[in-house]
């Protein structure tokens, strides 16, 4: 059936008109043979907002995820990252198949998706002070801001620069998954380039949140952006005239990002009705919602998520957990309506 309220994800969104008005209208050139200007405007206004030198048009977080290990990494190289990371857990092993990395998975010591200093600064201890030629190197430390699996937990901007500060030390770059760090730097009321700190590159979408219809941008110097860009070939990655997709970006980043805290307040609002009907649903940090049902109905998530679909709630299941995911297209309306129709399906 079709769905009434679609909280699937904040992926799910459709071009708005002018987004579309935009595309249709982008000033472009062969990205491969030249530069779009188009795609050159969002690279530069992006980096600008991330603090970051240089950036990088890409069609994917995972390809641009990807990429970044690429450039980060060599063969047998050692990273790490949080567990349930999307760079481990949702992107099909390209970290160890394509970028040739060994991945070592941190625990959520912090809170939900998020290490400690004090995890980074324990595995440091323990590389040797000489690399044998049987020693695995470590070169790069991993964070999710805001941390999917988890929730949509975010990385407080003093832990994020000092789980930073702890990975410089030991030698080591820092990748930022970025891909939703706009939902994570509202809800602290921060910028953008100070939610991401000193990472040495960042990963940001406009897919999610945002509501554009394509593309991400790695962020980081202009050295690691000029190989990134050989990386992204090897990928099989020149954006020919990117800049009909670019373009939607940009129209995100005026439409879409001065409104997007309005996603975690609904989230929220919804999160509030949900525990006044009897379910387990915390209090989100950003838009993502994990709910649960209470063990006394014996309700599964999976089975729970089928209700609600059938119900016409677009979700997904996470674990012992249904996800929802608050965007773009859902308004105070649509959380009312959703509310109803679950409330509808109760056990009676």
């Amino acid at each position: 059936m079709a769905l009434t309220v679609d909280l699937r994800s904040d992926t799910v969104t459709k071009p708005s008109p002018a987004m579309r008005a935009a595309m249709a209208a982008a000033v472009v050139d062969d990205d491969v043979v030249g530069r779009d200007p188009t795609m050159v405007e969002l690279e530069e206004r992006t980096a600008a907002l991330l603090g970051k030198e240089a950036g990088l048009y890409l069609v994917s977080g995972c390809m641009s995820n990807l990429t970044a290990l690429m450039t980060h990494l060599r063969r047998g190289d050692r990273f790490l990252a949080p567990r349930h990371a999307h760079i481990l857990s949702h992107e099909l092993g390209t970290a160890a198949h394509i970028a040739l990395g060994v991945p070592l998975e941190l625990p959520w010591s912090y809170a939900p998706g998020v290490p400690s200093p004090a995890d980074i600064a324990e595995v440091a201890a323990e590389e040797p002070t000489h690399h044998a030629y049987y020693e695995l190197i470590t070169r790069l430390l991993c964070l999710e801001n805001s941390h999917n699996h988890a929730g949509g937990f975010l990385i407080p901007r003093d832990i994020n620069d000092a789980l930073i500060a702890q990975a410089h030390q030991a030698g080591w770059q820092v990748h930022l998954d970025g891909a939703r760090i706009w939902h994570s730097a509202a809800a602290q009321g921060i910028t953008p380039a100070e939610a991401a700190g000193a990472a040495d590159s960042v990963s940001v979408c406009f897919s999610k949140g945002l509501g554009a219809p394509v593309g991400s941008v790695l962020l980081g110097s202009k050295d690691f952006i000029a190989q990134a860009r050989r990386n992204r070939k090897i990928l099989g990655g020149g954006i020919r005239q990117g800049g009909v997709l670019a373009a939607a970006c940009l129209v995100a980043l005026d439409e879409e990002l001065p409104r997007i805290d309005q996603d975690r307040i609904r989230a929220d609002r919804l999160a509030a009705g949900l525990r006044e009907l009897g379910f387990d649903a915390p209090a989100p940090q950003t838009n993502i919602l994990l709910v649960t049902p209470p063990a006394a109905w014996g309700v599964s998530a999976p089975k729970l998520a089928q209700t609600w679909s059938e119900a016409g709630i677009g979700c997904h299941v996470m674990g012992p957990a249904v996800r929802l995911v608050t965007h773009r297209d859902i308004g105070d309306q649509d959380i009312a309506t959703a509310l109803e129709l679950i409330a509808a399906g109760l056990p009676r």
